[in-house]
């Protein structure tokens, strides 16, 4: 089977039943590579014709695509489902969805370079936040104009109106973009959900190198939803027990939101209370209050750990750099001028007009970016996930978080390609620049000071 090839894009379109016992039949890597004559920077499987797919047969397209995608680092990935199975594939894959969805070959297209002249309107809507703005960036890099729906309300409200949009874009996924793993919300808390009976296999479920790497890049709150929890043991009590204690080295705090003891010794709230942590009744009792937001998590002193850059990490320096110039520059049209590279501590200068954002990696290397921003360009660049020109300061830091972790998704994709895989935690922001410095104030690393004409920009490198 050969593939169609419109404009950039390539799309193989297999038929029937995939079932992993037929599905090399319609596909080979002989197929896939005769495509490497074509000047294509899109691959895509179209299952317009299968009339069933499991996920052994997905399997196979999905490792002929990932083994092109490393050697000619072009897009791959599925096209031409309905809403059923694009939840089918979902399911399938998770967290470990590293592939592009596209619901058609027309919203793929948009994703293809193209003329910028020909310019198409769009609305584009993911529950997603990162992988809305992920979209809206590429969308805009590509020469069209993305209207984002923020929330699924508005977008159903404005799908109502089809024949304004050349494109109403859902269901559709950009690999090495989405972050599952915890949710950010205003106050910059993390919240981890838990539920049913909490034993030994928390300590395994438990994602321990992410709730480090977040206390690493600054996150002072750690809120655990456990409305859902029926009850806990002893093993789980001490895992909760020596997680409070690891948090209290940053002063960091943490709550439980709905947990009830009808079935839970009463004993172990106390033992829990006796650690340092916080119980609430309901979630809105912490996420509603500003000032005991700030009071639990306002606070970013460092911890005592520090940790030397590696040459490991220096080495990698080069990618960061390009995943975090090339999205300003993309999306301010501001060119980059690089003034000065130093291994120091971090340095800013005046703290006045600027925000701040950082965000950890870990895996095969691991460190963390810090971004310092000024006024003039944090705003310029959350614009467009925005949707309108803005001086709400917590809007900005929530678009500015997101702008944030779409640099990290480049990066990791960068690395991703010299076989370096590494996982991202949430962006924390910084509206008071100086708390920033708390946090940071022991951590040697590489700061690069850079000029978007005539706005200066800090990059800093450290662990």
């Amino acid at each position: 089977m050969r593939a169609t090839v419109k404009g950039r894009i390539a799309v193989f379109h297999p038929q029937g039943f995939l079932d992993g016992n037929n599905a090399p039949s319609f596909l080979t890597i002989d197929d896939i590579k005769a495509t490497e004559a074509l000047n294509v920077d899109m691959l895509l499987v179209s299952l317009k014709k299968v009339i069933f797919f499991n996920k052994n047969g997905l399997d196979v397209f999905i490792r002929l695509l990932l083994e092109i995608r490393n050697q000619k680092h072009i897009t791959v990935g599925l096209c031409d489902y309905d809403h059923t199975k694009f939840k089918t594939i979902n399911a399938f894959y998770g967290g470990n969805l590293n592939f592009s969805l596209f619901r058609t070959e027309k919203i793929a297209e948009l994703f293809a370079p193209t003329n910028k002249s020909d310019s198409k309107t769009v609305l584009v809507y993911n529950d997603d936040p990162s992988q809305r703005s992920a979209m809206a960036i590429e969308l805009f890099d590509y020469g069209h104009n993305p209207i984002i729906a923020q929330t699924q309300k508005e977008f159903d409200e404005k799908k109502h109106t089809p024949d304004l949009y050349y494109a109403i874009i859902e269901d559709t996924y950009l690999g090495l973009f989405g972050q599952k793993i915890a949710t950010r919300v205003t106050g910059n808390a993390i919240i981890y959900t838990i539920a049913n009976f909490l034993d030994a296999e928390i300590g395994n479920t438990f994602n321990i190198a992410y709730h480090n790497n977040s206390l690493n890049v600054g996150f002072r709150l750690f809120i655990f939803d456990a409305y859902k929890v029926v009850s806990m043991n002893v093993h789980a009590l001490n895992f909760f027990t020596k997680l409070a204690s690891s948090a209290a080295e940053y002063n960091a705090t943490i709550c439980f939101a709905g947990m009830t003891f009808e079935k839970t010794p009463e004993s172990f709230k106390n033992d829990l209370e006796d650690a340092g942590i916080l119980f609430f009744d309901q979630m809105d009792d912490i996420l509603k209050n500003k000032e005991l937001l700030q009071e639990l998590g306002g606070s970013s002193s460092a911890s005592k750990q520090t940790r030397s850059v590696t040459k490991a990490l220096i080495s990698e320096l080069p990618n960061f750099i390009d995943a975090t110039v090339s999205t300003i520059s993309m999306m301010t049209n501001a060119k980059a001028t690089k003034n000065s590279v130093n291994m120091q501590t971090l340095d800013i200068g005046s703290a006045r007009n600027q925000y701040a954002s950082s965000i950890g990696f870990y895996g095969d290397v691991d460190g963390m970016i810090i971004l310092i921003f000024p006024k003039k360009i944090a705003k310029k660049t959350c614009e467009l996930l925005i949707g309108e020109d803005t001086d709400d300061e917590e809007a900005m830091l929530d678009a500015l978080a997101e702008f944030v972790n779409i640099i990290g998704g480049r990066a990791k994709a960068l690395l991703g390609e010299k076989k370096q895989h590494v996982d991202i935690t949430l962006p924390r922001t910084y509206g008071n620049v100086h708390s920033l410095m708390e946090m940071a104030q022991n951590k040697k690393g590489v700061q690069v000071n850079l000029d978007f004409e005539g706005s200066q920009f800090v990059f800093f490198l450290t662990r």
